[in-house]
């Protein structure tokens, strides 16, 4: 999809349209500290960061996002990143889809399009160049999971309702998106939990899948990864969002989404997952000084045999809430987080119960208008009967200092 995209408007570049480039891009440079003897997620351990105890300094991103636009309200989207973290270096892809905005008519209503591969409208948090945030150094578990896990691979229909035209505070929006390649979503969150980090999957890459007993047996067909943007079931997913906004005070958001897998489908070592979930997010200007985040998501995923018995089965839940409070040239944000995942089903070695809570204290300040210093603290508590597979301790305490210069180009 990614050639086609390309190839369509290597051809409309030589219409009579005006063309505008646009060049954006971040370089994320790290010192981190973590617990002794820690072993990322990334590396298939059921660490809950995505860098291990052996991590020093990293290339934690550069991202690099570019925009070709037309007059007539196209515009061509390429968002790549480089990972050098000393854990799962990479170098890819992680967006690129077609987008079409039309003119507001007199009152107020408005289209717009995206065709492509592309994030689902579910962050709060990741709102800056390719998809990072500028509130902290990791996402939340919750953001996080949607970074490594779901990406649209489709087409996305937006209605807008702009207040400003009927002399209104209120703004509206409706989104349907219609996706593909989201058949082993729920794969990583059942194996290896809800984790924190900075690591968005690219398009190109496989995940380490965690080991544990029922691989040997009951799940002898997964293969040692998975494939988290693959197409099994030739089946189409839904994703519906909606969002208020009154003023430049109050934001709630919240969606439905529902990858509508054929649960029963193995295919070269990748099983499909049925997962839907519902979520929502509310940011709040208290003034130009004091903003809260948060958001919540429950929601459930489960894949079976041929013969329509359920091999796992999991309800999984994530709430956050984040402050955030400005001072000249100061940013300070406080964070805490509750997750939890529970196993209904009755596979032998295959415990995928989790719950856990996490606090991420971050600082940073501003060395010009596009350069910062940023630095973080995270604390997790967690409990998962599934370390018991490797020896390690099911109940654990992991923590992680991170020290980063970031530079906005």
């Amino acid at each position: 999809m990614v050639k086609i995209i390309i190839s369509t408007f290597a051809l409309l570049s030589t219409s009579i349209f005006a063309i505008e480039h646009e060049f954006k891009g971040l370089i994320d440079a790290r010192l981190i500290s973590v617990s002794d003897d820690n072993k990322s997620y990334l590396e298939g351990d059921y660490g809950k960061y995505n860098y291990s105890a052996d991590t020093d300094l990293t290339l934690a991103q550069l991202g690099v996002q570019y925009a070709l636009k037309w007059e007539n309200n196209l515009a061509l989207h390429v968002v790549g990143n480089l990972y050098l973290d000393g854990v799962n270096n990479g170098l890819g892809l992680t967006e690129a889809f077609i987008s079409y905005k039309s003119l507001p008519n007199q009152n107020g209503w408005r289209i717009k399009s995206k065709t492509g591969i592309f994030y689902p409208n579910i962050s709060l948090e990741n709102i800056a160049t390719a998809w990072s945030t500028p509130y902290t150094l990791t996402s939340s578990s919750l953001n996080n999971w949607v970074g490594e896990e779901l990406r649209h691979s489709g087409v996305q229909l937006s209605l807008d309702k702009l207040g400003k035209f009927s002399k209104s505070s209120h703004n509206f929006s409706f989104d349907l998106a219609l996706f593909q390649n989201n058949d082993t979503t729920g794969a990583m969150l059942s194996w290896h939990g809800w984790t924190i980090g900075n690591r968005q999957t690219l398009l190109h890459e496989k995940l380490v899948v965690q080991p544990f007993a029922a691989r040997e047996e009951t799940l002898s067909a997964q293969a040692d990864n998975s494939d988290p943007f693959i197409e099994l079931d030739n089946r189409w997913g839904a994703h519906f969002t909606s969002s208020w906004k009154y003023h430049n005070y109050l934001t709630v958001s919240g969606g439905i989404y529902d990858n509508n897998a054929d649960a029963s489908i193995v295919k070269s070592g990748q099983y499909t997952w049925d997962t839907k979930f519902k979520h929502i997010g509310i940011k709040y200007n208290f003034n130009k000084r004091i903003q809260l985040i948060s958001q919540y998501m429950a929601g459930s995923t489960f894949m079976q045999s041929p013969y329509g018995d359920k091999v796992v089965e999991n309800d999984f839940s994530n709430g956050f809430i984040m402050l955030r409070y400005l001072q000249n040239k100061n940013q300070y944000a406080l964070r805490a987080e509750e997750f939890s995942v529970t196993d209904f089903d009755s596979t032998v070695g295959d415990n995928n119960n989790e719950y856990g809570k996490s606090i991420t204290l971050s600082y940073r300040y501003r060395l010009s208008k596009r350069s910062f210093i940023h630095t973080e603290y995270n604390w997790i508590n967690s409990s998962r009967p599934a370390r018991w597979y490797l020896k390690q301790d099911i109940d654990l305490i992991e923590q992680q200092v991170q020290l980063a210069f970031r530079h906005y180009f």
